[in-house]
């Protein structure tokens, strides 16, 4: 082994993914011979702390820190989500989920949808949602755990994430990590030290004199990018011309409205609003393009669109869509938003760390810090980001809305070579590309081109197999036998009060 073990770790920053990198490393590494982990944070710098919903992955993660679900989901005033529901993106008034999960059955050798494709040619009407029993779920306010051992079960089909308050989950992962040997220190960073020849980090002097030393440092300072980027000057790549949407003003609100166990982004003149209901409270928050709208105009439409009570003053956030060209240079590895972001819109961020970490423990080097390791991280990483970044510019490309600058300007910009391909085949086809075991599943990009209106020209000729009745018939089973099974389900409060995860009621702030 070309060099030594690395012995001390040091984490600049905690929020989310500061807490995340210390809870994984401490519980994978922590029996290593003489490694320390030390976080270091400050109480007088806030952290963004409203990324708040979920993706599937995040069950992993959850498995891998040995966490007892019913405790996290009380602990972290959590919520189940079953998928993303968009409201007005197609055109206003229409609206379609992005399931976790599969669609109906395959048949025949192949996927479902050429069959659901099929049935639309020969008239019926049906939309893809009634074939997805995450999005009927959603849609009904219910929830139960995926029955992954009987694959005849409609159950069998089902994955699910959470929604969960970011401060409360920071501080769960905190009080893990610490008893996993993982040291706080309190303190500002006022100055990143570094070796004069190699430029690598060798500590950070904190606001009392002292100093933190490492020789592995991950950089968890949010949009500062305080190590990677102000201090190594790692150059960041900008997405804006295919994202342009470039501020968000979020707030909470007290509990009202429906309890579905799904994030909603509904479209609005210049980019698009959140509502993430949690057991306690409604996140909400109104992410738009400064190009196209101001911040007093989008904070009233924000206001005027809440379910609840506002709880706090509005947080009035601003950021570039786009990445660091490398995660990782010298020793400094760079989680979270001191990386890169892309907007919430399919809830990416947290799954970004969280791959991050794992990726870092795969690759995990010594006091060599040899260049195959990091350069392979880093072009594992920067892939993540151009895949979520073609898949949220779909969202935006594929719409009939011409009813603002905003919305035109989505419509008529050439799209990402890699998107341009998928959209040309499905609707040549009505095949779904995934490229090399992409984060984004045959599902999500289906659920996403349909219910953006991208029509295909033609199916898969298998499913011409069966005949127009047949395929009428069998849609229809498949839907009946969803619904059946959503009647069954409880409701996700049934849920939460039968496995002990609901919060006391006292702790509910209701409007």
């Amino acid at each position: 082994m070309n060099g030594e073990p690395i012995r001390r770790i040091v984490i600049v920053g905690g929020g989310t993914a500061g807490w995340m990198a210390a809870a994984a490393l401490s519980r994978v590494l922590g029996g290593f011979p003489g490694l320390s982990i030390e976080l270091v944070e400050s109480e007088a710098i806030g952290t963004v702390g409203v990324g708040e919903a979920t993706i599937p992955q995040i069950l992993s993660f959850n498995n891998m820190l040995g966490i007892d679900e019913n405790e996290f989901v009380r602990e972290t005033h959590a919520t189940y989500k079953l998928g993303i529901e968009f409201v007005d993106w197609l055109r206003p008034g229409h609206s379609y989920v992005h399931p976790f999960g599969t669609y109906g059955l395959d048949m025949l050798g192949i996927e479902f949808h050429h069959f659901w494709l099929r049935g639309r040619a020969a008239g019926d009407t049906s939309e893809l949602d009634r074939y997805s029993i995450a999005a009927m779920a959603g849609k009904g306010g219910k929830f139960f755990w995926p029955q992954l051992d009987n694959p005849k079960s409609p159950l069998s089909k089902l994955s699910y994430a959470f929604q969960f308050d970011a401060a409360r989950y920071a501080r769960y992962l905190r009080k893990r990590a610490e008893a996993q040997g993982v040291v706080r220190r309190e303190g500002k960073v006022v100055e990143v030290l570094q070796d004069g020849e190699s430029g690598f980090v060798t500590g950070v002097r904190l606001e009392d004199g002292s100093d933190v030393e490492g020789q592995l440092f991950l950089d968890c300072t949010g949009f500062r990018s305080l190590l990677l980027g102000q201090t190594l000057g790692v150059p960041f790549r900008d997405w804006s011309k295919w994202l342009p949407c470039d501020r968000a003003v979020a707030m909470p609100c007290s509990l009202a409205g429906d309890r579905e166990p799904l994030t909603r982004s509904t479209a609005r003149p210049a980019g698009w609003q959140w509502r993430i209901p949690l057991q306690h409270r409604i996140g909400n928050g109104h992410v738009y393009s400064s190009a196209h709208m101001e911040a007093d105009e989008a904070l009233a439409i924000l206001l005027d669109n809440l379910d609840g009570e506002p709880l706090a003053e509005p947080n009035h956030l601003r950021f570039v869509a786009g990445h660091r060209e490398r995660a990782w240079e010298k020793n400094v590895v760079a989680l979270g938003l001191a990386g890169g972001f892309l907007e919430p819109l399919e809830s990416t961020a947290i799954h970004l760390v969280q791959a991050c970490i794992a990726r870092l423990l795969a690759f995990f080097p010594t006091s060599a810090f040899g260049r195959k390791e990091a350069d392979r991280f880093n072009a594992d990483t920067e892939r993540d980001y151009v895949d979520i970044r073609d898949f949220l510019v779909l969202h935006y490309k594929a719409t009939e809305r011409d009813d603002s600058e905003f919305w035109r300007y989505c419509r008529e910009l050439p799209p990402p070579d890699g998107l341009r391909e998928k959209l040309e085949m499905f609707r040549a086809t009505g095949r779904v590309i995934r490229e090399h075991e992409e984060l984004f599943t045959e599902t999500s990009w289906l659920s996403v081109m349909a219910g953006q209106g991208v029509e295909p020209e033609g199916y898969h000729p298998v499913a011409a197999m069966l005949d127009e009745q047949e395929t009428k018939q069998r849609l229809a089973h498949i839907g009946q036998v969803i619904a059946q099974a959503v009647d069954q389900m409880p409701t996700q409060d049934e849920f939460l009060a039968r496995n002990r995860s609901a919060i006391p009621a006292t702790e509910r702030i209701v409007a």
